[in-house]
C-alpha cells in the first residue's frame, strides 16, 4: 500500500467510527450524454489550455475516495500542484461552476510545484501512461519544465478538470482535500498529511468535525 492509499484508508477508517453515512468505495458511472453542448465546450477549452491535440478523450468512471450524502471527495497529494493544473483552474469551467476550494488551489499551485517536481519527476507521472504522449506530446527530459514540459503531468490537470466537471454534472459536489491543508489542534498548527499517516485516537473527533465543515 503506497503513502496515499494509506492516508485515505485511515481517513476513511475514521469516517467509519462517526456517525456521517459514509460510503467508502464509491464509483460513478459517466453518462456521455451530460457533457453534450456547454460541458463539452468547457472541457475543450481545458484540453486546449493544456495544448491537448487530437480526439478529446473522456472518461467512463470516476473513482472517488469516499462519498457522503451528494458530497463526493478525493484526497489530493504532492502531483496535483503544478502550473498545469494552475492553468486549468484558469479556465472557464471554474467561473461556470462554484468550487469552494478553487482559490486555495490557485496558491497552492503556485506555492508547491517544487514539491510536485520531487514527487512527479519518476516516469509513471512524469510521461504518464500511453495516452499522455498521444494527446500532450512527447514530454522534456525529466525535471525541464521548459519546452512541452511533463506529459503525464498534463494528463493529470486535464483528469482532474474532468473529475469537477462530471461530478457537477451528474449531481454531485466535490470536496478536494489537499495534503497541504492544516487543523488547529491543541494550541497548534498540524499538517492534515502527517495527521493521517499516523492517526492517534485523540484527533480523530477534530478530523471528522473537519470533514463536516466542509459538507454544510
Amino acid at each position: 500500500m503506497s503513502k496515499h492509499q494509506l492516508k485515505v484508508a485511515n481517513l476513511r477508517s475514521i469516517l467509519e467510527e462517526s456517525d456521517l453515512e459514509v460510503d467508502s468505495f464509491f464509483h460513478l458511472e459517466v453518462n456521455p450524454d451530460y457533457l453534450k453542448g456547454k460541458g463539452e465546450l468547457l472541457l475543450q477549452a481545458v484540453f486546449e489550455n493544456l495544448e491537448g491535440r487530437g480526439k478529446m478523450p473522456v472518461l467512463e468512471k470516476l473513482r472517488f475516495d469516499f462519498k457522503i450524502q451528494r458530497y463526493v471527495f478525493l484526497y489530493d497529494d504532492e502531483v496535483h500542484f503544478n502550473r498545469y493544473r494552475l492553468n486549468s483552474l484558469k479556465t472557464d469551467l471554474y467561473d461556470t461552476f462554484t468550487f469552494d476550494w478553487v482559490d486555495s488551489y490557485k496558491r497552492l499551485c503556485r506555492t508547491y510545484e517544487k514539491e510536485c517536481l520531487k514527487a512527479g519527476i519518476q516516469d509513471r507521472i512524469w510521461n504518464g501512461p500511453p495516452i499522455a504522449r498521444k494527446i500532450f506530446g512527447e514530454a522534456s527530459e525529466a525535471g525541464d519544465l521548459s519546452g512541452n514540459g511533463a506529459s503525464g503531468w498534463k494528463l493529470n490537470a486535464y483528469n482532474d478538470a474532468q473529475y469537477d466537471l462530471l461530478s457537477r454534472l451528474h449531481g454531485y459536489k466535490l470536496i478536494r482535500l489537499p495534503q497541504y491543508e492544516n487543523l488547529m489542534l491543541g494550541g497548534s498548527l498540524k499538517k492534515v498529511d502527517d495527521l493521517l499517516l499516523q492517526p492517534k485516537e485523540a484527533f480523530k473527533i477534530a478530523m471528522t468535525n473537519w470533514i463536516k465543515r466542509k459538507i454544510q
